[in-house]
């Protein structure tokens, strides 16, 4: 199958102590971009960083970074995250009153925009901006730890994704984020996703390097077993 996989290691799941080991790990793998989550606390029930790291870890990553904010009121900070260098900005359905516009000022500021939605949250929300998002975030686990469960329902609405795509002809990627590991990657990519978030089964690998080379090429060998 022919089929580019991106791979975007979640920076949630390494070890805070050696932060920098771990963006050079990511600097010399096959991944493609940095996942950086950023929580509050209020939208969900975990604090995890901020401005100062994010600040820091762009001094030495050398893969594009791609925010996710878990935030409320995200629209405060978009001109923040665009002077430290952040190349992609998600923000939550769930949290954007005004998502059109917030796409808009992303857009302005030649970043991509993208749009998670929560596992409760209808695909259909996005058909009046589908056609002017970059990237479609189906959270795939309930927002807020790590290492939890991958939610089977999110295949199909990752496959829902896919059709809303096709039929708008909208060029978003769709990011699946929660859960994935390489025994699950290759499903997620069949449902029609372009790009793998992955946290606990990257950093919590004997060989991070290795773990998303697999993860990288899952679909290709998942495909060379089916023949």
């Amino acid at each position: 199958m022919d089929k580019q996989v991106y791979v975007a290691p979640s920076l949630l799941a390494a070890d805070f102590l050696h932060l920098s080991k771990a963006v050079e790990m990511v600097n010399q793998s096959e991944a493609d971009w940095l996942h950086l989550d950023v929580m509050d606390g209020v939208f969900v029930p975990n604090i995890s960083f901020g401005m100062p790291v994010i600040e820091s870890v762009a001094k030495v990553c050398r893969k594009p970074m791609d925010v996710h904010l878990m935030i409320v009121q995200p629209e405060r900070y978009i001109d923040t995250f665009h002077r430290l260098g952040v190349h992609h900005l998600i923000l939550h359905y769930e949290t954007s009153v005004h998502l059109h516009r917030y796409i808009e000022h992303i857009h302005q500021l030649n970043m991509l925009a993208g749009v998670a939605l929560n596992p409760h949250t209808p695909v259909s929300v996005l058909n009046d901006v589908v056609q002017i998002v970059d990237i479609i975030l189906i959270m795939s686990v309930n927002p807020g730890f790590g290492g939890q469960h991958f939610i089977p329902h999110s295949l199909h609405k990752i496959q829902a994704t896919k059709q809303l795509i096709e039929q708008t002809r909208s060029s978003a990627k769709i990011v699946v984020d929660g859960g994935v590991d390489t025994q699950n990657a290759a499903e997620i990519l069949r449902a029609g996703a372009d790009v793998l978030v992955a946290g606990s089964s990257v950093f919590g690998a004997p060989d991070p390097i290795r773990a998303i080379s697999q993860l990288k090429h899952s679909l290709n060998a998942a495909t060379h077993l089916q023949g």
